[in-house]
């Protein structure tokens, strides 16, 4: 294993392609091959500092209750990913412009790749996940299956960074970094 850090040298050179308009594929990859659905998002105009990119897509799959944040279909999620940073956030918006809350995840960095005339942003997905919710609570959540998964014995270094991440991501969520603004600029 890699230090959470590191990015992926082989796709940052199509970051600079990820400019406002441009319609992208996302995917949610778990380490363990079994991989999510890919699912279509564009590019926005966004305050986040590079090399942060803001997407805005759709939620089509089944409604989902993750951690006290719903997700329906026809929800619009905003969507922050970068190539260095072991984190990634979801806004989630209601079809009538209601903010639900953040879902956010201990990744490795995001990766750009081509795909079928596309390009596609996958976040290689790991263990522990946050949620907060329009009031500032915070949920964290995963840590049961990340002692299930044996790396706190078998990769204490690798774990240790996972926590260090979320915790990162959360002071990050907290001090209102991610950009909410409304689900439509």
């Amino acid at each position: 294993m890699t230090d959470l850090w590191t990015p992926d040298e082989s796709t940052l050179q199509l970051w600079p392609r990820l400019v406002p308009g441009t319609e992208i594929l996302v995917e949610k990859r778990k380490e363990n091959g079994n991989d999510g659905p890919i699912y279509p998002a564009v590019v926005v105009n966004s305050t986040i500092p590079a090399p942060w990119i803001e997407v805005q897509a759709t939620w089509t799959m089944k409604t989902v209750d993750v951690g006290w944040l719903r997700f329906e279909i026809g929800d619009t999620l905003r969507e922050f990913f970068s190539p260095c940073h072991p984190f990634n956030a979801f806004a989630v918006f209601s079809p009538q412009g209601e903010f639900r809350g953040w879902y956010a995840n201990v990744t490795r960095p995001a990766l750009c790749e081509e795909r079928d005339d596309a390009l596609l942003v996958a976040w290689p997905d790991l263990i522990l996940d946050v949620v907060m919710l329009p009031d500032g609570t915070i949920a964290n959540l995963d840590e049961d299956e990340l002692a299930e998964s044996g790396l706190p014995d078998g990769d204490p270094a690798l774990t240790r960074q996972l926590f260090a991440a979320r915790d990162e991501l959360t002071c990050l969520l907290r001090e209102g970094f991610f950009p909410t603004f409304s689900r439509h600029r």
